[in-house]
């Protein structure tokens, strides 16, 4: 794991974040690996849902800002629940002038003490798009195992790219904090 991450907050996602939202969900080079980019109003339907009430038992995906020590909103991270098998899923995006300072590898520690300290689930997962090296690269270094390649998951820029399912167990995590 990393050492000197910088000092970050996240906080739930609010009304007055739609600006963030909607610039992180137009930006091309955020959402090369994400998804195609939508209109507005499916922008803004996305937003309204994670406006909703998370709980582990929720359907929706969770968001959060992450702040910056200063309090500048710089990205999101999130949640999928999937209870039943004590599982869930995260995501992250980042504005482009926020990356490469630790600041994605600080909101998934954040994320990850959450997800298995406070939530109790078993397995924290991450799907990411083939050729997202930078991703791939923060989650193994934070202890994620590589468990699948799903060949031709998802449509994304007019073709069907594959997808890369990694792990993290309670277990290992916990381990490596002791260690």
């Amino acid at each position: 794991m990393q050492s000197a991450l910088p000092n970050i907050s996240l906080r739930p996602l609010q009304v007055t974040d739609w600006p963030l939202f909607l610039a992180l969900h137009q930006d091309d080079s955020v959402q090369r690996f994400i998804c195609d980019i939508q209109d507005e109003a499916q922008i803004r339907s996305r937003f309204d849902g994670s406006l909703l009430p998370w709980t582990v038992y929720a359907n929706h995906f969770m968001s959060e800002v992450i702040l910056t020590a200063e309090q500048q909103a710089v990205g999101l991270i999130g949640l999928q629940s999937d209870w039943a098998s004590r599982q869930v899923e995260v995501g992250f995006m980042l504005l482009p002038a926020a990356r490469g300072r630790g600041i994605a590898a600080a909101a998934l520690q954040l994320m990850l003490t959450r997800a298995f300290d406070q939530y109790g689930y078993h397995k924290v997962t991450a799907t990411v798009t083939h050729g997202n090296t930078a991703s791939v690269r923060l989650l193994t270094r934070q202890g994620f195992v590589q468990e699948e390649i799903l060949r031709q998951n998802f449509w994304l820029g007019g073709r069907f790219v594959d997808d890369i399912r990694l792990g993290l167990l309670q277990s290992d995590w916990l381990a490596s904090r002791l260690s």
